[in-house]
């Protein structure tokens, strides 16, 4: 008899900024381990496109247009799922932009700002809403629960001219441990994914810039840019019973890159 722990069936999970990229990649392994996805973005063309591409194999997908940096549509959006579906599982709070300058001084305000509305604000909101209802479920005899806050290599590195991204996905860690550390009690879990340089349309430009590929990518050990569908298997891990006992933690998957 196989190992059942990975199977997701009966359990929703709820992708931010999954219609695409990173978010993409979990959403779409999440399906195939029988999990019901939702997802959410911004842009509801491509979430259309992502839930029907995982509905054409076989997932039992939603989507939902929300910005995360809305407090009143991300607590609007968590009852209307939770109505919908019943009970939410595991969220992965992913959604994050990139408004990269030329230097620290050359940020401006409106980027600065707008940075935080998103990748730290949007994940506080989403993991505050989906903790309220795991809570809540808990409390009523169901304990439970997964929390995944998606940061990135430069929460613990240096990333010049990008300080403002940086600031908010070493916040996002922070978060993470704190909240593992109060949830507990409810069995409800709570880990940060950091990813390296990966192949997704933030990175496009450094794809297409053969002086940084020349520079970074003898870095990596595995040699290569990461793909979306490297951050499956971890997506699956923290949303199933398999991680029940692990919490409080920074997973990166780099390829090797912050090692070497």
């Amino acid at each position: 008899m196989g190992y059942s722990a990975f199977d997701l069936t009966g359990k929703v999970v709820l992708v931010t900024g999954g219609n695409r990229g990173i978010g993409f990649g979990m959403a779409k392994a999440i399906a195939e381990a029988g999990g019901d996805v939702a997802i959410w973005g911004t842009n509801a063309e491509k979430t259309a496109a992502a839930c029907a591409q995982l509905s054409a194999d076989g997932g039992n997908v939603i989507g939902a247009q929300v910005d995360v940096s809305d407090a009143a549509a991300v607590d609007h959006e968590m009852d209307r799922l939770i109505a919908q579906c019943g009970r939410v599982d595991a969220v992965f709070a992913n959604a994050g932009i990139g408004r990269p300058a030329a230097s620290f001084l050359d940020i401006k305000d409106a980027d600065w700002r707008r940075v935080m509305d998103v990748n730290l604000d949007g994940v506080y909101f989403t993991l505050r809403a989906a903790a309220r209802h795991m809570k809540a479920r808990a409390e009523a005899g169901d304990a439970g629960g997964s929390l995944v806050g998606v940061a990135s290599l430069a929460a613990i590195e240096g990333a010049a001219a990008n300080q403002h991204y940086a600031a908010t996905k070493g916040a996002v860690v922070s978060m993470i441990k704190s909240v593992a550390v109060e949830f507990a009690r409810y069995g409800i879990r709570a880990n940060a994914v950091l990813p390296g340089w990966i192949a997704t349309d933030m990175t496009e430009r450094h794809q297409q810039n053969d002086r940084f590929v020349a520079k970074v990518l003898p870095r990596v050990p595995i040699r290569r840019w990461g793909e979306p569908d490297d951050f499956g298997g971890m997506a699956v891990y923290l949303a199933s019973d398999a991680s029940r006992y692990h919490t409080g933690t920074t997973n990166i998957i780099d390829g090797g890159y912050s090692v070497f």
